[in-house]
């Protein structure tokens, strides 16, 4: 099942319970999957048209009055083109708005540079009260939706609309600020985000072939980070790789060397964007192109235990 999908069911089913959620689009209601719902609930969902900035406001508004309003869009118009709207009137003001930043990252694929962010988590970290979520597969994203509208706090949600790689199976229960450690391992740590998941798990069975045992840990939520598995982790690997479809400045790199830097130092090997922009590419080819293929991983794994 696809993201867009699974986002579209899931809010299908908190609208129907919940008359207070309602829907904000930037003219991309069919893009992001979010067209049917206007059919189920009319009165509760909004196009604005192509003002983002105006959106946030909208929403802000909303929220004012005690609506549940998610606002979508593609990612570097959800963040970079609406900071100031976000940092002020959501953050600042402590208003219950939940934005949706589709398609970030190599996820852009033909739309390139200009729609690809390698930045918005590193622009929403740096705000106060926002919880940073990046989905890693449809399955999760449907777990996560339901505790992500429960919390009465601003929440930026990650996510692509049409990728459908199944990581995680129909046993597994999601828990919002926990971390998942996908693959127990002694080795060395692989901390991973959003779609780089599923790169860090083959790259860890390839690994296991060689006798190298690593553990991966699908961190899900960037901010805030949980500090207790990762720590955890790193103390009996002493061993770390990070891995995100983000510029290492700013994100998941970022993130976990902070926290090392100050509960247990030693040193890090990131995979990520390193300080690029982005460009037109099949999902595949721009993996390849910012070297965050599972192979990328498996030999920052090697170069990190050889050192």
């Amino acid at each position: 099942m696809e993201f867009r999908q699974a986002l579209e069911q899931t809010l299908s089913v908190l609208m129907a319970k919940d008359e207070k959620i309602c829907i904000l689009d930037a003219d991309l209601a069919k893009p992001n999957g979010t067209a049917p719902l206007y059919q189920k609930f009319p009165n509760r969902c909004f196009d604005v048209g192509i003002q983002e900035a105006n959106m946030i406001g909208v929403a802000a508004g909303l929220a004012s009055y005690g609506f549940k309003p998610i606002v979508f869009t593609f990612a570097p118009f959800a963040t970079r083109r609406v900071c100031d709207q976000i940092a002020v009137s959501v953050s600042y003001a402590m208003q219950n708005v939940k934005i949706v930043g589709t398609d970030p990252g190599i996820t852009a694929e033909l739309n390139g540079g200009t729609h690809m962010s390698f930045e918005d988590v590193a622009i929403l970290r740096s705000i106060p009260k926002m919880t940073i979520y990046d989905a890693v597969d449809a399955n999760q994203l449907a777990q996560a939706l339901p505790q992500i509208m429960n919390l009465d706090t601003p929440v930026y949600i990650r996510m692509p609309r049409k990728l459908s790689t199944p990581v995680f199976d129909d046993n597994y229960k999601f828990k919002l600020f926990k971390a998942d450690v996908v693959s127990v391992g002694t080795d060395i740590t692989i901390i991973a985000s959003g779609i780089m998941v599923h790169e860090a798990i083959e790259a860890m069975k390839m690994l296991k072939e060689e006798g190298i045992n690593a553990e991966v840990i699908s961190i899900n939520t960037i901010k805030p980070l949980d500090e207790e598995t990762i720590l955890t982790s790193v103390k009996k690997t002493k061993h770390v790789v990070t891995c995100e479809n983000h510029n290492i400045i700013g994100g998941v790199y970022s993130a976990v060397s902070e926290l090392l830097a100050k509960e247990y130092p030693l040193k890090i090997t990131a995979i990520g964007i390193k300080d690029r922009f982005g460009q037109v590419g099949k999902y595949n080819e721009l993996l390849k192109e910012y070297n965050l293929t599972k192979i990328d991983i498996y030999n920052a794994v090697k170069n990190n235990l050889n050192k």
